[in-house]
């Protein structure tokens, strides 16, 4: 019996997303991110380009962003919208920053958000 292997693609749009919040809520410039992280300044622009990091710097950008790579590799063989919400409501609840209703309160408003517009996308 042969295993069946899942294909995967990495959201590079996704990711940068993810460093640009980080990088705000840090106070920073891209160039101090670079510092920082030790990647070159071209990473980030090839970043903000939605091109793919090459291993080391997204191994260092994760690092430095204290983020998961995992959560930014799409597989091609699921559904786009499988578990999101379940995901958000994850980091929600995990947040310490907010407290269990508030949590639930967000989660309650990106459910009817995300609803509303994933039902405005074709499948």
């Amino acid at each position: 019996m042969s295993e069946r292997i899942a294909a995967g693609r990495f959201d590079a749009v996704a990711f940068h997303t993810a460093l640009d919040r980080t990088r705000q809520e840090r106070g920073l410039l891209w160039k101090d991110v670079a510092q920082q992280a030790g990647v070159s300044a071209s990473t980030l622009t090839r970043l903000a380009q939605g091109r793919r990091p090459d291993v080391d710097g997204l191994a260092a950008l994760v690092t430095w962003a204290n983020l998961s790579a995992d959560d930014f590799v799409r597989r091609t063989d699921e559904p786009r919208s499988q578990d999101t919400l379940t995901k958000v409501a994850t980091h929600l609840r995990g947040d310490r920053n907010l407290t269990p209703e508030a949590a639930e309160a967000l989660e309650a408003l990106i459910t009817v958000a995300y609803n509303q517009l994933a039902n405005d996308q074709p499948e």
